[in-house]
């Protein structure tokens, strides 16, 4: 794979740099319920020299009801800079699963304005396949001013999503799987009805990602958005169970050069409980 530090970088690419004074490594590790797995728990029994642990459900706009919604710009700037994160630095940010709640925060600091911040490849189970260094103790954070310019046209809200469905300017693309996207299977969130967006198209986050949860080659990225139809023209939403893994199909479009698309951030976790906004199944 071709490293770029604005998006997907090797585990070798992180490892050269390790002692870079502006490199900042952000462990992101985020899983579902039925995961049965802790985030900050694994964190804390070892992780990649150096690396912060960012919660994503805590640095969230928790005065909305909707889960780990982006939080707002005075709440992201304090967190990151207590962090440590912040101007003049490049960001590597991992999970623990490969890739799948990483390239939420990739996507939360873009929305930020900051450009110079890139998913490690395979992430934390790959690194440790490949024996590279891991530590158990926490870095010393020192604050760093961070100076944000929020990136609205990266988030659509559900009026934004509604009028694209309405529309058909935009092209929706669904992250989850096609038994929820068809509404055959039962969300995973209680009280929300099975379906997808009017129409909007599934694009199962794996599809993106080879077996061992490294992202796939560009060239492979772009045939799988040609075959599903993606018009290079139309500006893309994203959207998934809960704008965690649409952000895994924005890192994609990125990779192959197309930035002209949003995530909607209360995805189906707001569309799915409201009565009024229409469900197509099937």
């Amino acid at each position: 794979m071709t490293d770029d530090p604005k998006t997907l970088v090797s585990t070798k690419w992180l490892e050269d740099h390790l002692n870079d004074p502006d490199l900042r490594i952000i462990d992101a590790s985020w899983y579902m319920p039925d995961m049965n797995r802790d985030g900050r728990e694994e964190y804390d029994r070892g992780h990649i020299p150096n690396a912060r642990f960012f919660d994503i459900d805590d640095i969230s706009d928790t005065r909305s009801s909707l889960p780990h919604m982006a939080p707002p710009v005075e709440k992201f700037m304090s967190r990151s800079r207590a962090l440590g994160v912040g101007d003049g630095h490049q960001i590597v940010v991992y999970d623990g699963a490969g890739l799948f709640s990483a390239a939420r925060v990739w996507w939360l600091y873009r929305l930020m304005g900051k450009n110079d911040v890139a998913v490690l490849d395979g992430g934390y189970p790959k690194w440790l396949a490949e024996g590279r260094p891991t530590e158990d103790l926490p870095p010393i954070h020192k604050d760093r001013h961070i100076t944000i310019h929020r990136q609205a046209h990266l988030v659509r809200d559900v009026t934004q999503v509604a009028a694209a469905s309405k529309l058909g300017d935009h092209t929706i693309l669904d992250a989850r799987s096609a038994p929820r996207f068809k509404g055959e299977e039962a969300e995973p969130r209680e009280g929300l009805r099975s379906g997808h967006i009017p129409n909007s198209q599934n694009m199962h986050y794996k599809s993106v990602l080879n077996a061992d949860d490294t992202m796939k080659s560009v060239s492979d990225l772009r045939e799988i958005f040609h075959n599903a139809k993606v018009d290079p023209s139309k500006p893309v939403i994203t959207t998934c169970g809960s704008g965690v893994t649409a952000a895994i199909l924005s890192l994609a479009l990125e990779r192959i050069g197309n930035r002209n698309h949003s995530l909607y951030d209360g995805s189906w976790a707001e569309w799915g409980q409201f009565d009024q906004l229409a469900v197509e199944t099937g």
